[in-house]
Formats: structure tokens, sequence, C-alpha cells
């Protein structure tokens, strides 16, 4: 079982950064974050995987999120610039292992005009 933290939300301007951290309490095979806007289905926003490769983003925020991990730490961050408003949601760690996906609790991230 691997249990999942998220921190690092919280209110920003539009056109400021955040960093997310992801810390899981044991090695995942990849992890990722997703997101849930109020009303909106959960869609995918950037993955990693730990044993290396090109990260993967969704469209929408490719160019201004960046995904990035630290093995020793067992932790995945998401640096997040340029924020515009359309990026307020609850952003969800994803991670998986030996076929078996753990979410972690959410954190809000809320970016005003």
């Amino acid at each position: 079982q691997v249990q999942l933290v998220e921190t690092g939300g919280g209110l920003v301007q539009a056109g400021g950064s955040l960093r997310l951290s992801c810390a899981a309490s044991g090695r995942t095979f990849s992890m990722g974050w997703f997101r849930q806007a109020a009303e909106k289905e959960r869609e995918f926003v950037a993955g990693i995987r730990w044993s290396g490769g090109v990260p993967s983003y969704a469209e929408s925020v490719k160019g201004r999120f960046t995904i990035s991990r630290d093995n020793a730490k067992n932790t995945v961050y998401l640096q997040m610039n340029s924020l515009k408003t359309e990026d307020t949601a609850v952003y969800y760690c994803k991670a998986t292992d030996r076929g078996t996906v753990y979410w972690g609790q959410g954190t809000q991230v809320t970016v005003s005009s």
C-alpha cells in the first residue's frame, strides 16, 4: 500500500507560480498529476516515470508546467508557471505500482484574475 501526500496548493494571481509536491510512502513505477475543475471531469496534467524518460504533458499546460522527481525522496513535483484562471482546480497526485493505482487526497489551486 502506497500513501500519497500532496502539498503546495493555494491562491495565486494570474501569471503567478506555484509548486506542488507529492510524497509517496514507497517507490512507485510512475507518478503524475491530474486535476478536476468544478463540474468537470478529472483530466491528465503531467506524468513521469521513476526510470526516467521524457515526461508527458497535457497540451494545455505544455511550456508552463514542469514535472520532476526526486527518487531518493520518493517525491514528484509540479512547477506551475504563468498560471491562468482556467488552471483553477483540485490537483491530484496519482501513482502506479505493479498495476495498482493510488491517488492522493487532492490540493486546491485557485488562480484569480
